[in-house]
């Protein structure tokens, strides 16, 4: 494993945000959802997220999630990812989201 330096680390834009909306898309190549998130001062993004194993569109609103929101945008299918949402992979390879143990404003920033 390649080692960084701390200014590597604060370089990358690790925010809370919450979860406002959820859509299937059925364009995307593997089952995943659109996920509309609300990142406080620094606006609602959209993101994809192949979490539809573990999730249901509706247990996810209101729930907070770590992401990444300085990389560009990234076409998927017919849609634009604006941030990457954070997960882990279980025993079977399903994502588990990277969630707050306790609620924090939208935008926290990882550190």
């Amino acid at each position: 494993m390649e080692q960084i330096a701390w200014k590597d680390f604060e370089k990358v834009e690790l925010r809370a945000g919450t979860i406002l909306e959820v859509y299937d898309f059925p364009e995307a190549r593997k089952p995943a959802y659109k996920l509309k998130i609300d990142f406080g001062e620094f606006g609602i993004k959209w993101s994809s997220a192949q979490i539809t194993k573990l999730y249901t569109k509706e247990e996810l609103p209101g729930r907070q999630v770590v992401a990444v929101i300085n990389f560009p945008e990234k076409q998927i299918a017919n849609f634009m990812s604006q941030c990457l949402v954070t997960g882990f992979p279980n025993s079977d390879g399903d994502v588990v989201l990277t969630t707050v143990s306790h609620p924090v404003p939208n935008g926290a920033k990882m550190y």
